[in-house]
């Protein structure tokens, strides 16, 4: 399955668009204040990043449902909350 953020992949030519597809996840854990900043921020990024691979993970399934072998021109957008 080719994923990317491009409208074409070269060396292949594009015969039929199956729909929009979408991957989402979410990451509700709640994370420590520590007064290490550095961890809070190491804790922030290895966070974003499982959470980016659920929603890619998702994204390929979803495509596949519709017999597509390719996702073309994906957007991403991450945005982070806290909460008290």
């Amino acid at each position: 399955m080719i994923l990317t953020t491009t409208n074409s992949v070269e060396g292949y030519k594009i015969l039929e668009y199956r729909g929009i597809v979408s991957g989402t996840a979410v990451n509700v854990q709640k994370m420590k204040m520590t007064f290490n900043m550095q961890k809070y921020y190491a804790g922030i990024s290895e966070s974003v990043s499982e959470v980016k691979a659920q929603a890619f993970e998702q994204l390929k399934e979803n495509a596949e449902k519709l017999n597509a072998n390719a996702v073309v021109g994906i957007a991403v957008d991450i945005e982070l909350t806290t909460t008290n």
